[in-house]
């Protein structure tokens, strides 16, 4: 028989669960970019070609600890940063912004001296890395992005009352206690990012079918919680020659809840 946390846990949908995912693996190399007062953190490992992975609001590359071994392991250079005042990053003295996060990833490019790149966006990270093709699309090969959305009107109405919303943050918490410099700061961070979400993304359709140059796959799951299904397909439709990918039986938390589907699919798009 099963004990009841068992019993409780396989009855749980995929779409419903929230697996921690493992450690990242010892990194090569890493730094920091300082930019408009913050320090922005970044980690290397791997060999081939360069792959940035961009993790979502409030968490820290920690988050991609299922992606990063598949990653390395396919011959690619992985690139992480901590978007500022997140993980191992400083603030700064600016407000937050998705186009200040763009600038920051290109201050890290320069930095590494990496001309052009792949880029694996989650939520915001997908936000930044969609911004990017919009600004400076010579600087990107392909876009993988995870649980975007260009506008505000693309949340569901009802997508903070999500259950596993509670749990997201209580985990993204305690990672943040663990590797920031500033430990007892994800109020602050909470708040930042809650008053950049409530104004942006705001970009229109011409913007996003004015984007020429990367390869774009828009990306999400059937069980998204917080951004509409027929905004994702906008997306795709918009965004000339993007394709669309829906992963089925996972949510907005699919690099943690099914890594071998989000991995082959991820990794079927960098091929």
């Amino acid at each position: 028989m099963l004990t009841t946390t068992a019993a409780v846990h396989a009855q749980t949908p995929v779409w419903q669960s929230l697996p921690p995912p493992p450690s990242l693996p010892h990194l090569a190399s890493d730094g920091y970019v300082t930019r408009e007062g913050a320090r922005i953190w970044y980690g290397t490992v791997g060999k081939g070609p360069t792959v940035f992975l961009l993790h979502g609001g409030m968490s820290s590359s920690d988050s991609w600890g299922n992606q990063v071994p598949a990653l390395v392991d396919s011959h690619h250079r992985v690139v992480l940063i901590d978007t500022r005042g997140h993980g191992r990053s400083t603030l700064g003295n600016v407000p937050l912004s998705y186009e200040v996060f763009e600038e920051d990833l290109r201050s890290v490019m320069d930095t590494l001296h990496i001309k052009k790149a792949d880029i694996v966006g989650w939520s915001d990270g997908a936000n930044t890395a969609l911004v990017m093709a919009m600004r400076d699309p010579s600087r990107v090969r392909r876009i993988y992005a995870f649980g975007a959305n260009m506008n505000a009107d693309a949340a569901k109405p009802d997508a903070f009352n999500s259950p596993i919303l509670a749990k997201v943050v209580v985990q993204l918490q305690q990672t943040y206690a663990r590797v920031s410099p500033t430990p007892d700061g994800f109020g602050a961070l909470h708040e930042a990012v809650e008053t950049m979400q409530k104004s942006e993304p705001n970009y229109i359709a011409s913007q996003l079918a004015a984007i020429h140059g990367p390869t774009i796959a828009v990306v999400d799951g059937d069980h998204e919680e917080f951004i509409k299904e027929e905004h994702t397909r906008y997306m795709a439709r918009t965004i000339p020659g993007a394709s669309l990918v829906i992963l089925p039986g996972v949510s907005h938390f699919a690099p943690w809840q099914a890594p071998g589907a989000f991995n082959a699919s991820l990794l079927q798009f960098l091929r």
